[in-house]
């Protein structure tokens, strides 16, 4: 009789318990969520994740707090996302390089694919692009490959980060373009890489549309080239890349994610809510007035998009490990 009366209890005590998690879940979001940028401020990071944070309120009805955390070539912010409690109040923005690259190369992550993090939602690409300053003797891109090509290793292009897009991206076409052009990265961002530029330090930058649009207008740089197959219709006085002659067009490829084990209900309201934010109208002229390429789809888009990145980064770092041989 004990025993059945004790079984009674835990089962009550079992249901209680289950009964209060779901509320807990249900309830979600009762407080401040905490959205994290593994990218320091000023570069093209920035307005993107304070577009996402801003909708997110909206949708979710809670405050989102922004809190840049750089470093690591993004791994220290996302690590601390994917290392974080999984109840959905910590979540960040994530990118291919971190995702997909940073593991093959740093085995001390505690992430090596998809299975080791939550996927919440892929939402723009962001071609990189190839600017110098306005007084450049660099005309063109083909002006700009060929001093590259005459000068091995001499061409200095400042990057936001050591193997992180943007210096990917140049790894990338030094091995199409068999050529050798020296990555220079800076730890503060897109802004910092700007600033060597401007400085006279390097002699072209690697980044992105949100970080040099301004001083594009302001008539102090200019764009040679974007990594697409088209003309970017943010600089479409820029050479394509790929029309140019060389196949190299990896973006950065930018989502959020969330640590692994979310209660489904949880992780069902973040993706609903991510996805409803990508389709907006909202979001959509943001993307356009940011050099954004839309591509909105949820986990398992993402998933799939980054084991893709993770077979091209095995092939790019095999070509740089014979390059320093």
């Amino acid at each position: 009789m004990k025993a059945f009366s004790f079984l009674i209890r835990a089962t009550l005590a079992g249901s209680i318990f289950f009964s209060t998690g779901q509320v807990i879940a249900q309830d979600y979001p009762s407080r401040d969520i905490t959205f994290i940028v593994p990218y320091a401020p000023g570069g093209s990071t920035d307005p993107i994740s304070r577009q996402i944070a801003s909708q997110l309120e909206k949708e979710l009805k809670a405050s989102v707090n922004v809190e840049n955390k750089p470093g690591g070539s993004a791994t220290v912010g996302v690590g601390q996302v994917i290392r974080s409690k999984p109840d959905g109040y910590t979540i960040g923005l994530s990118s291919n390089s971190a995702l997909a690259y940073q593991p093959l190369v740093n085995k001390a992550l505690t992430w090596k694919s998809p299975a080791d993090y939550q996927s919440i939602v892929t939402l723009v690409k962001l071609p990189a692009i190839i600017t110098v300053k306005a007084d450049s003797p660099y005309k063109s891109f083909e002006d700009f490959i060929e001093a590259a090509r005459q000068n091995p290793g001499k061409i200095r292009v400042a990057v936001s980060g050591y193997r992180t897009a943007p210096d990917l991206v140049i790894q990338e076409l030094n091995k199409v373009a068999n050529i050798r052009i020296a990555t220079v990265p800076f730890t503060g961002g897109g802004g910092e890489a700007l600033i060597a530029l401007l400085g006279g330090r390097v002699e072209a930058t690697s980044g992105y549309a949100p970080t040099v649009k301004a001083h594009v207008q302001a008539g102090t740089v200019r764009v040679l080239a974007a990594f697409s197959k088209d003309k970017y219709f943010m600089f479409p006085e820029a050479q394509s890349v790929v029309q140019a002659g060389y196949n190299v067009t990896l973006p950065a490829d930018y989502g959020v994610v969330a640590p692994k084990g979310l209660p489904k209900d949880v992780l069902d309201k973040l993706v609903n809510a991510a996805l409803k934010i990508g389709k907006s109208e909202e979001f959509a002229k943001f993307a356009q007035s940011n050099g954004l390429v839309l591509d909105v789809g949820g986990p398992q888009q993402m998933d799939a998009e980054m084991t893709a990145y993770g077979k091209t980064f095995t092939d790019l770092i095999a070509f740089m490990s014979k390059k320093t041989q």
